[in-house]
């Protein structure tokens, strides 16, 4: 079958005589790379004989002895020589291609700007890879460029190389090992220059949504001047990007969108986005407080939910409370995605989508950062894929410069540990930015893992609108203060290409302003919600000690009892846990008293009895830190798995339990996020040891002890740690 293939490649001359070193060229490119080559080269190396396993790669001298072999074989082919300085040039081409996609995004036009001060790249000259003005009129194979033409003019080649990946987008994606995955990619950009083409009335959609993301802070400075309000003035882009977002996850058949972001635009994005009634948020800036769950919150912590029409129907949306703790809500974000998936039925992420919106030193400086990213495809935590939004305004605080704020090129380096594409963009494009929000929302649903884009934005004014700027960037606020809007940008462009006329840009500004003169939703595809997601409605008005019925028949306790230390007689167990489980079917019996390992495991089988779910995560958590709980029973003969609590009866409650990554941060943040979307479940934390729990301090403070009295958010997670002083250290009492 390989001969057929070879000779194939023989019969259209390019294996014989001369063209020898372009086939060994080509080679050394495959070697460095697969996806160097096309699909057909790619297809002809991976078919060489093999070698030992241990010899590696084949060797140069073995592959042109192989190929010189099968030319004799088949000489008597009519095979025509080409020019060896042709095909060599060929190869350079390919070398100039595969330039621009490794190092295209550093020579991409994304700072708005014009700030960055960034090395030329020799590589994306076409003189570096010896290829000459002459050669610019020559044509040559694009091998895997995704066009519709095999071949190409130079020139053309070179702007379409640089429109693609040098102009407002820097597509990060070469650090990708699967091959599927960088080919996806390529299509998707490649296809059509990285310069799609939009309808008119989706490019005014997208100037009406900078309108509206402009004129909300604009109104805002001018009724309450001073106020603190995280201003999103510089990426006013964020409100077209996630409205389109959430259009094309609801085309893509999702029906819930939950939403995780700090301080930072965060007024913008509930009244602009969620639809929350702009009167409302002036009363609260004018200090009406409703008192009804306690001491309430500053503004720019609070959260909503709504419903949102998109063209494959209404989704739900929810944004996070969160605190000023940056990062923290997002692993809480993915636990609330997970328990709606496990609500539904959802076990792709087909239905339920987690966006999370970062800050540019944040992402980068936040630890919690990495330890959610490396949750992303863990088997009891993965929801299908995040999409991850940074708001990079190029500064933190008062923090500018990139040597201060992070050790990497760019903040989002740290998703390249989960192999993440990094779509970066300028915010002052809104169709490159619609661009690549649609591509990474189709990467996640393809792919079902996380995906980066990286707004690159401005912050027009300080930390907060109390803040003067000038005092410790003085360069970069001169310039600001000369920069058009992104509202006055895109609609100069509009003008420009006389998609519309003044009239119309300056009527989307005078009917946003009316309509905050109203004070009613400014939303159009806001809807009323046709139900809660989360019903936390039986809960509410009871008293802490109020009477609740714990018996149970002590008959019924027994067969559970019995049922949870039953397995399959082939299920061939390790002789310390075989006899844990005869001593549990004693004390079934009343022969043993009944060991913590037991009572526990006893009060979930009550529960899963009874229709409940339960879901337990920690460290060691299946079998137990002190071999206690062995919920999980590993067969000693083929690795497999047993879960009892899980095989009850056939109608019983769901029972989870999960080991979880070495993290108590991230992890306990989950499981409060899981447990506040999931009311009619049991949630369990378990620290290894408790000494170990104040990993996870700022979980605790901030959110499960606090978020009732601050956000009026109930949650029934349980942290165990049953051991006390067998944590084997003082920080433990207090949990005692």
């Amino acid at each position: 079958m390989h001969n057929g293939v070879m000779k194939a490649w023989l019969e259209s001359s390019h294996l014989a005589g001369a063209n020898a070193v372009y086939v060994e060229e080509l080679y050394e490119l495959y070697l460095s790379d697969p996806d160097l080559v096309s699909e057909e080269w790619k297809r002809v190396f991976e078919g060489l004989p093999a070698q030992a396993p241990e010899a590696g790669e084949q060797s140069h001298t073995r592959v042109r002895d192989y190929f010189r072999r099968l030319a004799q074989e088949t000489k008597h082919y009519s095979v025509q020589v080409s020019d060896p300085d042709v095909d060599a040039k060929q190869v350079k081409v390919l070398q100039l291609i595969n330039a621009y996609r490794f190092r295209g995004h550093q020579a991409a036009n994304l700072d708005p700007l014009g700030l960055w001060q960034r090395p030329v790249q020799p590589e994306l000259d076409p003189a570096f890879h010896s290829l000459t003005e002459d050669d610019l009129n020559e044509s040559f194979n694009v091998g895997s460029f995704a066009v519709a033409q095999e071949t190409m003019q130079l020139k053309d080649l070179y702007t379409a190389l640089n429109k693609t990946y040098c102009g407002s987008i820097g597509a990060e994606y070469m650090h990708m090992t699967n091959t599927e995955q960088k080919r996806w990619v390529q299509q998707r950009l490649e296809s059509v220059q990285s310069q799609p083409e939009f309808s008119l009335d989706e490019k005014i959609t997208y100037l009406d949504e900078l309108t509206a993301a402009e004129g909300l802070e604009r109104y805002l400075g001018a009724k309450f001047p001073g106020a603190k309000r995280f201003s999103l003035e510089g990426g006013d882009a964020l409100i077209p990007m996630t409205k389109e977002l959430i259009r094309h996850a609801g085309r893509s058949g999702m029906r819930e969108v939950v939403i995780g972001m700090a301080h930072r635009g965060r007024l913008n994005m509930l009244v602009n986005v969620l639809g929350k009634k702009p009167q409302d948020l002036f009363d609260e800036f004018a200090g009406k407080h409703d008192e009804t769950w306690g001491t309430g919150d500053v503004k720019y912590h609070q959260g909503f939910s709504a419903d949102f029409a998109t063209p494959g129907g209404n989704v739900h949306l929810a944004l996070a409370f969160n605190p000023s703790h940056l990062e923290i809500v997002n692993p809480v974000v993915i636990g609330s995605v997970r328990a709606r998936q496990d609500r539904l039925g959802d076990k792709h992420g087909d239905k339920v989508l987690p966006i999370t919106i970062h800050g540019d030193s944040a992402i980068a400086g936040q630890g919690v950062v990495q330890e959610t990213f490396n949750m992303s495809q863990a088997r009891g935590f993965q929801v299908g894929g995040t999409v991850r939004i940074v708001v990079n305004n190029q500064i933190g605080f008062t923090t500018s410069n990139p040597r201060d704020t992070r050790s990497t090129m760019y903040c989002t380096d740290i998703a390249k540990m989960v192999q993440a594409p990094i779509f970066h963009v300028n915010a002052d494009d809104p169709e490159a930015v619609a661009f690549v929000t649609r591509i990474a929302l189709d990467y996640r649903n393809t792919f079902k893992r996380d995906v980066v884009i990286d707004l690159v934005c401005y912050r027009r004014h300080g930390h907060n609108e109390a803040d003067e700027p000038n005092a410790t960037q003085p360069l970069m606020y001169q310039k600001i203060k000369k920069h058009p809007t992104p509202r006055k940008l895109y609609a100069d462009v509009m003008m420009e290409r006389e998609e519309i006329g003044i009239d119309t840009a300056t009527q989307l500004v005078n009917e946003y302003r009316d309509a905050l003169d109203h004070g009613e939703v400014v939303v159009k595809e806001w809807r009323p919600m046709a139900m809660h997601s989360v019903d936390w409605s039986p809960y509410l008005g009871h008293e802490w000690d109020m009477k609740w019925d714990n018996e149970f028949e002590l008959g019924r306790l027994k067969e559970l009892g019995q049922r949870i230390c039953q397995y399959p007689e082939s299920h061939n167990l390790q002789s310390r846990v075989n006899k844990l489980y005869n001593d549990r079917m004693a004390m079934i019996e009343g022969e043993k008293a009944i060991d913590w390992g037991m009572a526990e495991t006893l009060a979930y089988a009550t529960l899963v009895d009874d229709g409940k779910r339960i879901r337990i995560s920690g460290q060691d958590s299946g079998r137990g830190t002190f071999f206690h709980r062995h919920a999980v029973l590993h067969n000693q003969g083929d690795a497999s798995t047993y879960v009892p609590l899980a095989h009850v009866h056939d109608k019983q409650g769901p029972f989870q339990v999960f080991d979880s990554v070495l993290s108590e941060e991230a992890v306990l943040a989950f499981e409060y996020g899981y447990a506040t979307a999931e009311p009619g479940g049991l949630t369990l934390w378990e620290a290894q040891f408790g000494d170990f729990a104040n990993g996870a301090q700022v979980v605790i403070d901030q959110f499960i002890s606090s978020g009732e009295q601050k956000w009026g958010r109930l949650c029934g997670i349980t942290m165990l740690l049953p051991h006390g002083y067998e944590g084997q250290g003082l920080s433990t009492h207090r949990h005692v």
